[in-house]
C-alpha cells in the first residue's frame, strides 16, 4: 500500500483504492497540490481495512480491482456500522458502462467519473460530492426538520425514518429527497430539481437522477414499484405527495 503525505484535517483525507499505481500517483499527486491528503490502496479488501483504520472523508473507488470488484467494496462499505457506512463514495469506471454507472449508483455510490478523465473534472466531482455530504448541498432553508406521516427528514441529522426505521441514502440521494419534500405538492422537472441540489455549478448527474430515484423509493416506500410518496409525472418530472400515511 502506498501513502501520500497526511495531515490533521479529517475532511481533507481521501482514500484511493486503484490497483494502476502510475494512475495512482499522478491522482495523488495532483491532489495533494490542491490540498488534500490521499490514502491509496491497490486492492478492494486492504482499502476496506484503511477505511475503517482512518475514516477518511471520501472514497475514490476503480471498478475493477484485483481481488474484490468496486461494486462489492462499496456494497460493503454501505453494509459498515455508524458512520463509515455513510463515508462519500466516487466511482472510476474504466469504460464509463453505463450498467457499471446504474449498478453502482443502485449499491450506493455517491457519482462515478468515467476514466479517461480531466484530473480538474476529478477534483470538482471531490468538492461537489464532499460539499453535499458536509453542508446539505449547499442551499439555506430555515425548516431543518419535515415530517409527512411516519416519513421524517432532519436535515441537521441528514437522517430519513420511516415509523421510526432509518433510511439507508448518500448524501445526494438525502438532498433529492429534501428538495422534493420542501416543495411537496409542487411538480418538479428534472431539470429544476438538479438546479436547486447542485447550485450555481454546473454538476453531470442529471443523467443518473432516476437511478437515484429509485434507490429512494426502495428506502422509504413501502412498496417501490407502486409508490405513493414520490410520484412520476410522466414527460414532466416528479411530485412528492403531501398527504402521506
Amino acid at each position: 500500500m502506498l501513502s501520500a503525505r497526511h495531515d490533521d484535517e479529517t475532511m481533507n483525507t481521501l482514500l484511493l483504492i486503484e490497483d494502476d499505481h502510475r494512475l495512482a500517483h499522478m491522482v495523488i499527486e495532483y491532489l495533494e497540490k490542491s490540498g488534500f491528503s490521499v490514502q491509496h490502496a491497490a486492492n478492494g479488501l486492504s482499502g476496506l481495512k484503511v477505511l475503517q483504520d482512518t475514516a477518511p472523508a471520501m472514497v475514490l473507488l476503480d471498478l475493477m480491482l484485483p481481488d474484490i470488484d468496486g461494486l462489492e467494496v462499496c456494497k460493503r462499505i454501505r453494509a459498515l456500522q455508524g458512520a463509515l457506512a455513510q463515508t462519500p463514495v466516487l466511482m472510476l469506471t474504466a469504460k464509463g458502462d453505463p450498467m457499471d454507472r446504474i449498478v453502482g449508483l443502485e449499491l450506493g455510490a455517491d457519482d462515478y467519473l468515467p476514466k479517461p478523465f480531466e484530473p480538474r473534472e476529478l477534483l470538482a466531482r471531490i468538492r461537489a460530492v464532499l460539499r453535499r455530504h458536509t453542508q446539505g448541498g449547499g442551499h439555506e432553508n430555515k425548516h431543518q426538520t419535515l415530517k409527512f406521516g411516519s416519513l421524517e427528514l432532519d436535515r441537521d441529522a441528514r437522517s430519513v425514518n420511516v415509523g421510526g426505521q432509518w433510511c439507508d441514502l448518500t448524501a445526494y440521494q438525502f438532498d433529492l429527497l429534501w428538495v422534493l419534500a420542501e416543495r411537496a405538492g409542487r411538480v418538479l422537472s428534472r431539470d429544476q430539481i438538479m438546479e436547486a441540489v447542485r447550485g450555481k455549478e454546473l454538476e453531470a448527474f442529471d443523467r443518473s437522477i432516476d437511478v437515484h430515484m429509485g434507490r429512494i423509493r426502495a428506502a422509504i416506500e413501502q412498496d417501490a414499484k407502486a409508490p405513493k410518496r414520490i410520484l412520476t409525472v410522466r414527460g414532466v418530472g416528479y411530485v412528492f405527495a403531501k398527504q402521506q400515511d
